[in-house]
């Protein structure tokens, strides 16, 4: 019969340790490691979710290189490991390096059974719990998505959805404001789509993206000689959205001649190509966007108020992802996912580093910017998992004591998460959660107590 036992490496050079040590732990499968080529083997072979390493390990038993080698090369090949490490009196120095390089904790020796049995069993208690954050997280993506693609669960994006659910059907404009990489063409896709008009054609065109000289010809076409290189008849993209949506994007960069001719076709409903004379009759709705503040460039006279009102018979306005709580992991999770399948499939999950510098990062650049670094770290991941610099974010480095500052704030972060999901797949049921979490209901109520959390 297997045995369905936790996982434990000790790697231990001294024989009258590893036999008191071995003893200690009934309810674990123990592996015992003496150097660090048996500990790695042992690591492959087994993936042991918890290791306690004893830093003086041949061919330096007086000294820390090897130990630091080898605690390097087990988070390497499994970052999600929690290794504790043994330090002696005076080691206080070697304690602090071993958490600042990525250590889940350490303990002094000589070893007091009762301290280091329960600094283990948090360990493994964590490991469970983020491995069950990180098991209900990758499905959340999946149910979070509303609009067909938008993936969320921030009662702001929320308000976003119900408000594209109720404008859609309505013959209207819609003026979608946000900052750049806020996802305003996913918006107005899924307006088209929840549309009478989803089954004809969505054409987007970015003004901000196409030279002056050009954008008219772009947006009405021309016939042939119209100009030097006009080689054929060219149909413009406001004729191509026909029957369907049109999405002007950056709209506030249109300049103002071809402002007036814009206003022109919504008043008329028909485009004249350049060098045409026929007025063809075009059947569109029209949907824009832009990150520029309208306000300010209709005061300064750069946007024309008339073509404004028209525009904007609808306005609805994207928060930014820093406005977003819980977005940015949300999104993250499911970026790697769809990333890693395609590039990099060993990639499974983010390290507590990574985690917390997702939820701290500000994200200038919103979704996109969140996308991008998701891919370049699913590229650059030498692990399973993605580790804060593979983002190209602050948090994986840094001194000892703001190591061991943010290792706590991880491990808090990861209970609270794993709490609210457990929570919420079972909803709000506390016996169920426990099972979930694998944890009693007693220390279930206990943690949601520290937390200030409630079903």
């Amino acid at each position: 019969m297997a045995d369905s036992r936790p996982k434990l490496l000790i790697v231990e050079d001294d024989a009258g340790l590893q036999r008191q040590l071995r003893w200690s732990y009934d309810e674990y499968q123990i592996f015992m490691a003496g150097d660090r080529e048996e500990a790695i083997a042992i690591l492959r072979a087994e993936s042991p979710h918890v290791v306690t390493l004893d830093l003086g390990l041949p061919p330096d038993p007086d000294g820390v290189t090897e130990g630091f080698a080898t605690l390097a090369e087990i988070l390497r090949i499994a970052p999600d490991t929690k290794v504790v490490i043994a330090s002696g009196h005076g080691e206080r120095e070697s304690a602090r390096r071993s958490i600042a390089e990525g250590a889940w904790d350490f303990y002094q020796k000589p070893i007091d059974l009762d301290s280091l049995r329960h600094i283990v069993a948090r360990a493994f208690h964590v490991h469970r719990l983020e491995a069950e954050n990180v098991r209900l997280a990758d499905r959340a993506p999946e149910d979070r998505r509303v609009l067909g693609g938008l993936v969320t669960g921030a009662p702001e994006m929320m308000a976003v959805a119900r408000m594209v659910e109720r404008v859609a059907p309505a013959e209207v404009a819609v003026m979608l404001l946000g900052a750049s990489g806020t996802g305003k063409e996913l918006i107005a896709r899924a307006v088209h789509d929840a549309s009478p008009r989803g089954g004809g054609p969505f054409v987007a065109i970015n003004c901000a993206a196409i030279p002056e000289t050009l954008l008219e010809s772009e947006l009405f076409g021309h016939e042939k000689g119209a100009f030097t290189g006009a080689i054929r008849t060219t149909p413009g993209k406001i004729e191509g959205a026909n029957g369907g949506t049109l999405f002007l994007d950056e709209v506030g960069d249109i300049p103002l001649p071809l402002q007036v001719k814009l206003l022109r076709f919504l008043q008329e409903r028909t485009v004249e190509r350049l060098g045409g004379r026929e007025a063809i009759r075009v059947d569109t709705r029209i949907v824009c966007a832009t990150h520029q503040d309208v306000d300010a460039m209709m005061a300064d006279g750069r946007f024309r108020d008339d073509l404004y009102y028209r525009l904007a018979e609808m306005v609805i306005r994207i928060p930014t992802l820093a406005q977003r709580p819980g977005d940015p992991m949300l999104l993250a999770r499911h970026f790697l996912k769809r990333h890693a399948a395609a590039m990099n499939p060993a990639v499974t999950g983010f390290a507590p580093d990574a985690v917390a510098a997702i939820d701290s990062w500000t994200w200038p650049g919103n979704v996109r910017e969140l996308e991008n670094r998701v891919k370049r770290a699913v590229i650059m991941a030498e692990g399973k998992m993605v580790a804060a610099r593979d983002l190209d974010l602050p948090g994986g480095e840094g001194d000892a004591d703001g190591a061991i500052v943010n290792l706590k704030a991880a491990r808090e972060r990861a209970d609270r998460q794993a709490i609210r999901h457990a929570l919420s797949r079972a909803d709000g049921n506390i016996s169920g959660a426990a099972k979930l979490l694998g944890v009693s209901r007693p220390t279930l109520y206990d943690l949601m107590k520290s937390y200030d959390l409630s079903a």
